[in-house]
This record gives structure tokens, sequence and C-alpha cells, in this order.
């Protein structure tokens, strides 16, 4: 795997509108910029991964911090280390269709895909080995996420307008509930009691899955749900969607009636029409969202502020994560490379 870093976005980023000849190249090919102060324990402001053969689509920091995970349309798993040279350390094959996203389990040793050849998976990363392939979509899954606790469940979502509860434990174990529609993004809430859904016509549903119905939903979006995410504390809901806006939802049990709490806006969807991802800072006064422009977007939960609108990708940013432990963000994008660098 061939990890570089560049002059110019180090320059660009790191250090503002500074001179070139103000940048000490130190050996190899890392830039290091000179007395900038330094916000984490990163090699570099900027580290830049490359060594996927196509668009980037889904990565998430391992809940430890030490390593990161991505994958794509080359429908490889590579597996990185945060630190030092960023070097690759695993690559995981097995899906044959595109991988369109991927998380940890909380615990950090099982990765669960979701991808275009009809099937979640399960992957051991000490091992490096798929040990489940969960079957039961008729065509493409947009989306998976495993609970937050309890036992290993996992949703997933497909086009083919179903989404999925999955206890891989149990052979066979699985709860269908039929949307009207396709589906785009799921994810669990806090207790794992309910499963929120977005999808092409705009709404999220939060299903019951006691019940298997949708115990409310929030309406608001204009346009296609391509991300959700739940905060780090379970209360509120973030969601990316095609109309060029990130909302934030309150999904607290005795909500007011209005739970869209926040509108975040600046970002782009495009003619792509790529599933843009979002997440949440782990303290959650920040968010952070996909963009086509190929901006980095991060806002302030409090103020609604753009606090950075980071430069450096050449293509759609289709995937972002906060690290669990400093103040570091990676992205992922269609030009087939994923950045990890420092914010104050």
């Amino acid at each position: 795997m061939e990890i570089k870093r560049k002059a110019e976005d180090l320059a660009v980023v790191a250090v503002g509108k500074r001179p070139r000849n103000e940048i000490v190249q130190s050996k190899g090919t890392s830039m290091v910029p000179s007395d900038i102060p330094r916000t984490s324990s990163l090699l570099a402001p900027i580290m830049l991964l490359e060594g996927h053969q196509g668009e980037v689509f889904t990565c998430e920091f391992h809940p430890e911090g030490q390593y990161l995970a991505s994958s794509g349309f080359d429908r490889q798993i590579l597996v990185w280390k945060v630190y030092g040279e960023c070097e690759n350390v695993s690559m995981m094959t097995g899906h044959t269709g595109a991988i369109m996203e991927l998380h940890f389990s909380t615990d950090g040793n099982t990765l669960f895909t979701a991808s275009t050849d009809f099937t979640v998976g399960l992957w051991d990363i000490e091992t490096g080995v798929r040990t489940k392939k969960l079957k039961g979509h008729s065509t493409f899954v947009n989306s998976c996420h495993p609970a937050r606790r309890g036992p290993q469940l996992v949703c997933s979502g497909s086009d083919d307008c179903s989404i999925k509860l999955w206890d891989p434990r149990k052979k066979g174990q699985v709860t269908t509930v039929n949307n009207t529609y396709q589906v785009t993004a799921v994810t669990f809430s806090d207790t794992a009691e309910q499963i929120l859904s977005g999808g092409i016509d705009n709404d999220i549903k939060v299903w019951d899955l006691r019940k298997n119905a949708i115990l409310y939903r929030l309406k608001g979006h204009t346009d296609t749900v391509t991300g959700l995410s739940l905060s780090p504390d379970g209360s509120y809901v973030l969601s990316n969607s095609m109309d060029n806006t990130v909302r934030i939802w309150d999904v607290r049990p005795f909500a007011p009636q209005e739970r869209c709490v926040k509108i975040l806006t600046g970002h782009q969807h495009n003619f792509e029409k790529n599933l843009l991802r979002c997440a949440w800072a782990p303290d959650g006064s920040k968010v952070s969202a996909g963009s086509a422009d190929r901006f980095v977007y991060i806002w302030d939960t409090t103020s609604r502020r753009i606090l950075y609108k980071l430069p450096g990708h050449n293509g759609s940013v289709n995937d972002v994560d906060f690290h669990p432990k400093e103040t570091i963000i990676m992205s992922g994008s269609s030009d087939k490379q994923i950045f990890i660098g420092e914010i104050e």
C-alpha cells in the first residue's frame, strides 16, 4: 500500500496562508510545517492514505482509536494504523459487490459491512476473516449498523424496501420490516429497541421492534435521506439529505411534537446521487457530513455555524468520522483517497 502526504495540502489546510518557503521538509515524503502548534498525536497535521482502487464509500475509526477501516467500490476492506506512517495492516476480501457502509462493533472485535452483493458481512478484525455472511435481501444493501450494547444485533436497509434485524448468533434469525420505498440509511436507537430508517420518500421512520410497526415519523427533509447517525448520548439523530441540509432530531421518548431541533446548511449533493454519510464528534459539540463539492464540512451543534470547510479531496466526500479520543477527523472520497487531519 502506498501512503503519501501532499505538501500542498499541508500548506493549504494546516498552515493557512503562509508562504510556501516556510514549510520545512523532513526526510521521506513527510512535510512538517515549522512551528505550528499541534493538537493531536498524528505524525503530521494531515495524513493522506492511498491504496484503494475505486471510490471510497465508507470509513470509520476503531473504537479504541489506534486503527481505521475503509472500503467502497473496489470491494476491499482496508485496515490502517492511525499513528506513525499510517501503514495498511490488513486487507479483507470476500464481497462480490461494492461495500456501501461499514461499522465496528462497540468492543471493536467485529466489523459489519453492507454490500451491493445483497449480503451483510461480519468480519473478525484479529484474523481478517469473514465469520458470517447474512443472506436475505433480494437486492443492494445500502446500509447496516450494529447495536451499541447488549447482544450483537445488526440492522440493514436495502433497495428491496425492507429493513432487516439480524441476530448473527442464531442461524436464520432475522426479523423483516417492510417499508414502502427503498431504504438508504439505518441505525439503532440507544437501547436497540427501535430502528431508525431513511430512504427515498424523505421521511425518517422510527420502528418499534416489539410491535414491528412505525412508532413515529420525522418529517422535514424534501429529498432522499442518505445518512443517519445517533448522537453519543443517544438523545439525538443526525441526518444528511439530498435536499442539501443536515438535520438534528430529538429522539428521546417524550420529546415535543416538533422533533427537528437544528438545520445545518452549506454542503452539497449533486447529480452523482451518492449516499453521503454524517457523523458526530465524541462530545456531541460538532457534527460533520459528506459533501459532493469535495469539501469536508464541520458544524458547531450549538451555534449551527460552519467551523471548518476543509479542502484537499478531488472528488465527492462520501463519508466522515471523528476520532474517538482526539481532535482528528477522517474523510473518504470518490477520489479513492482518505485524509485524516487534526482540528483544533
